[in-house]
């Protein structure tokens, strides 16, 4: 009996794809506007919306695979506050080079009221690309969000920003580099 049971798990590890449990993470820049309110009172206020984002997706092995894994990320509203959020994010591939990423969990807020607990949602469209060659995948989007604080001061950001791949960002300093530093000879 027992090696009914332990014959098709074993089975099923030994065979099982290592492709499965490959990561490919990315960092990104986030920034655009946000309409903030408080008690409940959706876009009182607008302002600057800037952050930090990076996520892990667990998976995929070409571009139309689904992918899940975490994320964390570090917002400002208008830089009035700091936001520290982390959860899990989900790759819809609707498109092999433009798949919808969506994301959702839980934030805290530091402003000048303290900090208060918060739940946040994400939804990604645009370019996020498999990389066969490396660990680290570029992407570069639309971001639709919203951020809903369940403290004292009920308040709420709609987000509309764009996501910034991290690795953009360095490239003058990587050429910067590469010009000072001169040829590479073998």
């Amino acid at each position: 009996m027992r090696l009914l049971i332990v014959a098709p798990v074993l089975a099923i590890g030994v065979t099982a794809s290592t492709e499965l449990f490959a990561a490919e993470w990315n960092a990104s820049l986030l920034t655009g506007v946000c309409g903030t309110g408080v008690e409940r009172q959706y876009w009182q206020d607008t302002c600057w919306f800037n952050g930090l984002h990076a996520d892990v997706l667990f998976g995929r092995s070409r571009s139309l695979d689904f992918g899940a894994g975490p994320f964390a990320d570090v917002t400002t509203a208008g830089f009035d506050d700091v936001r520290f959020g982390a959860g899990a994010s989900a790759l819809l591939p609707v498109h092999p080079f433009l798949p919808l990423v969506f994301s959702a969990g839980g934030y805290a807020r530091k402003s000048e009221l303290g900090w208060e607990p918060g739940i946040e949602g994400y939804v990604f469209f645009g370019s996020r690309s498999f990389n066969f060659h490396s660990s680290y995948g570029i992407a570069a989007g639309l971001v639709g969000g919203l951020q809903f604080g369940l403290g004292d001061s009920r308040e709420s950001a709609i987000v509309i920003a764009l996501q910034i791949d991290g690795q953009i960002l360095l490239l003058p300093f990587v050429a910067a580099y590469q010009l000072v530093r001169g040829p590479a000879y073998d």
